[in-house]
């Protein structure tokens, strides 16, 4: 096993560990079967797709776990990203707290439909990694970078965000909050401060990907926005 992919696998166990703890230390509790399968969707997930980009694409590993705050270089970016992961903090940690207090109750049924839609989240990221090798986890352009305009780019500009919102929303359903939601609605100013802000880096740095504007009208949704 390569230096890099001990370093995939070591930052996937480092995170569903902290996850574990954000989720059952807040809940005070291991009577949480809605935890339980929210972990073992994600981590069966994140570990499906870190083996495949592992085994398809090794550049593209080497983007994504450059990833964080301190990763990126723009001082816009470093406060968008400390916003981004305050607000993941707090998707679980809410729901966490909900599960604990009982602030709201969640059907069993649409518990496991907020799973289903976390794996769709994946399956989305996973459509966007076979397509685009260049997908990185920060703004940055590879020497040999090109637009891609096929698979879920001729769709929407950003299909890896699109799915992102499809898994977030699915999170604090699975956790068994309806307050967890709240979260969402606060994370979205730092989610379209990112997109745009990527859009006029590729805009101006990519050849191009302005072309590549006028032909997908789209960000996220179609016909929406």
């Amino acid at each position: 096993m390569t230096s890099q992919n001990t370093k995939a696998f070591l930052s996937l166990w480092i995170v569903i560990v902290v996850m574990a703890a954000l989720v059952f230390v807040p809940a005070w509790t291991f009577d949480y079967w809605q935890a339980w399968v929210f972990l073992a969707v994600y981590f069966a997930s994140s570990f499906a797709i870190t083996l495949y980009v592992m085994k398809t694409d090794p550049a593209l590993l080497a983007r994504r776990i450059r990833g964080g705050p301190f990763a990126e270089r723009e001082p816009a970016q470093k406060i968008i990203m400390s916003l981004t992961s305050l607000g993941f903090i707090g998707l679980v940690v809410v729901p966490a707290l909900d599960h604990r207090f009982g602030w709201s109750r969640v059907p069993p049924a649409l518990a496991l439909a907020g799973d289903l839609l976390v794996v769709l989240g994946f399956l989305a990221v996973l459509a966007v990694f076979r397509e685009n090798s260049f997908t990185s986890a920060t703004i940055e352009l590879a020497p040999d970078q090109t637009v891609i305009s096929t698979g879920p780019y001729a769709l929407v500009r950003h299909p890896m965000y699109a799915g992102a919102l499809v898994m977030l929303l699915g999170i604090p359903i699975a956790l068994g909050s309806w307050w967890g939601l709240l979260v969402i609605s606060a994370m979205l100013p730092a989610l379209v401060w990112r997109l745009l802000d990527e859009e006029n880096f590729l805009a101006k740095n990519l050849p191009g990907y302005a072309e590549y504007r006028k032909q997908v009208r789209y960000r996220l949704l179609p016909p929406v926005w």
